[in-house]
């Protein structure tokens, strides 16, 4: 029998608190935070403690459920961005992707983040503050462009 993987509760409330809002054309609306707490009672889902760590996990995270990524229009994406005490507001704004560019120069650098800490790296933010701070990534790389330019 197949493992179906748990569906994220974050992105079922995000949803449907998304479509109770949303209608074709909308590029924005806004909400508060205690809706949350409604659309989990009409779920019979419980909430965690922190609420804006449903925010914060959605906008920096996890991302989006695949219905609402489906209504984007071509080059356009929805953030989340905050409108006020405990009001958010969903908005389409310009899809914009930082790339690297391929005719740059590549510095292969060593890694030097302590086994240790690689062990519980997995994939928040702060693993990879850790790995860009102990592998001097920061200073190495502005040090490099000092020197280079004279």
């Amino acid at each position: 029998m197949a493992n179906n993987p748990r569906p994220n509760r974050y992105k079922i409330l995000i949803e449907r608190l998304f479509f109770n809002h949303w209608s074709e054309g909308t590029a924005d609306f806004e909400f508060a935070r205690d809706e949350l707490e409604s659309v989990a009672t009409s779920l019979d889902m419980k909430l965690p403690k922190n609420l804006g760590d449903i925010l914060y996990a959605l906008r920096f995270r996890i991302g989006y459920p695949d219905s609402i990524v489906e209504t984007q229009p071509v080059g356009l994406e929805w953030i989340i961005e905050g409108a006020g005490r405990a009001r958010y507001r969903f908005r389409l704004v310009k899809a914009v992707r930082i790339l690297p560019n391929p005719n740059l120069a590549t510095t292969s650098i060593p890694d030097a983040t302590p086994e240790l800490i690689r062990a519980y790296a997995l994939d928040d933010e702060q693993a990879l503050l850790a790995i860009v701070r102990y592998n001097r990534l920061i200073d190495t790389e502005v040090a490099r462009e000092i020197w280079t330019r004279g």
